[in-house]
């Protein structure tokens, strides 16, 4: 009765309800503020000094570790074919121009091939955990062991390579790149970028600019064919880092010879014929070995140029001729010799009967089916055959000290 008396008063019922309303919106404000907080608010972030500049309060540090932790979680968890072109890949190291060292970006090799231009993936053993615990830096970059930086987006470094495809020319070097690159470890620039023959004294900086951006786990490769072939290549990689892994394609050196005059007369259609570029004297059979396409095949010789510098165990020898009859085979070489998991399998494959040669399912950074351009697989002009017998005796010697060095049979002289 007490109550209801209180009550009975509508003055008293008016104050009691805008109360209730009040403490409601009250109530709903707070578990708004609540969830508002969680997701989008930061602790206030203090200033560091010394080296490593930024905001580090311990609270700042954590909720940044959680947020890219998730975000790096997220990207992984895409579909490969899905996870092109997405905002969160950011700048990739290339694009559609020229770059600022003059190198076309979407860079020509001596064939003129393209390369696939791809954004920087996840390696797949990536460290979550170690990548989220990097510092943020003002500008969501961050420190990455004094090497480059990192942002929140993990975009990752340009380092100097790891591994390097040196030879050898008309080998199979182009095919061997884009199929390595399928590799979610692998970053490699297209272009060739000759530092170590041609560009020396541009100096290592100017060479890692020219790198990929790589994350934790990644390996940076390049290739250039020339390097094999070159004096000085070998002492200078070593001068960058005795520990860089190297990669030959080498091939029968009589169809080298024929596939490099190929692609040389299909630029200078007046050159010489390729028997009068091959003898010195026709008449005694003498082979010109001042001429390149002859001096390549050449390989033992190349060889004991680069062992001189590097143990064999750091040089892996890649069949030109297996590379097009069992691509997934040779690759599961290289991934070995790189130290990297066998991603790349018979799956990735399919034989192009018209080409004649091995493409691509999925190439990398794309999901369609990718064969090697117009410049790869050129008809060979026909040569008369007492001259390729002629260079397949001068060859064997040369073979034959080649299979002891490398302790490979590649059948050239079958």
């Amino acid at each position: 009765m007490a109550f209801s008396s209180v009550f009975s008063d509508p003055l008293s019922r008016c104050i009691f309800k805008k109360f209730v309303a009040m403490l409601c919106c009250l109530l709903i404000s707070l578990y708004f503020l609540y969830f508002l907080t969680d997701s989008s608010t930061m602790p206030i972030p203090v200033k560091a000094t010394g080296e490593d500049i930024g905001y580090l309060a311990s609270d700042f540090k954590q909720w940044q570790s959680v947020r890219r932790k998730r975000l790096l979680q997220k990207i992984m968890s895409q579909p490969e074919q899905g996870m092109a072109g997405r905002n969160y890949y950011f700048n990739s190291g290339f694009t559609r121009t020229n770059n600022i060292n003059g190198f076309p970006a979407d860079g020509k090799d001596e064939g003129d091939q393209h390369y696939f231009s791809s954004a920087p993936r996840m390696p797949s053993f990536t460290n979550f955990d170690a990548l989220a615990q990097r510092p943020i830096l003002p500008g969501g970059t961050g420190s990455n062991s004094g090497n480059g930086k990192i942002s929140l987006l993990g975009e990752g470094t340009k380092k100097l390579p790891q591994a390097l495809i040196i030879g050898v020319k008309k080998g199979g070097t182009r095919a061997l790149l884009e199929f390595i690159r399928v590799h979610p470890d692998i970053r490699a620039v297209g272009a060739e970028p000759h530092f170590f023959d041609r560009n020396y004294d541009n100096g290592l900086d100017w060479y890692r600019d020219l790198m990929p951006k790589t994350l934790e786990g990644q390996i940076t490769m390049e290739k250039t064919p020339s390097y094999f072939v070159t004096r000085e290549a070998p002492a200078r990689i070593s001068a960058m880092s005795r520990d860089t892994k190297l990669i030959v394609v080498v091939r029968d050196p009589v169809t080298r010879a024929i596939s490099d005059y190929t692609q040389t007369l299909s630029k200078k259609p007046d050159i010489p014929t390729f028997e009068s570029l091959t003898f010195r004297n026709r008449t005694t059979g003498l082979i010109d070995t001042s001429w390149s396409a002859i001096q390549i095949g050449i390989y033992a010789k190349h060889l004991e140029n680069w062992l001189q510098y590097f143990p064999m165990s750091q040089i892996l020898f890649v069949s030109g001729e297996r590379l097009i009859s069992d691509p997934a085979g040779e690759l599961g070489r290289v991934q070995d010799f790189l130290g990297l998991k066998r991603i790349i399998t018979d799956k990735h494959f399919y034989f192009n009967q018209t080409k004649g040669f091995p493409c691509l399912k999925k190439a990398e950074g794309s999901s369609k089916p990718h064969c090697l351009g117009k410049t790869k697989g050129r008809t060979h002009p026909n040569i008369n055959p007492v001259v390729v017998q002629r260079l397949r005796d001068f060859y064997r010697p040369f073979n034959m000290k080649f299979y002891q060095m490398t302790g490979h049979l590649f059948g050239w002289d079958d």
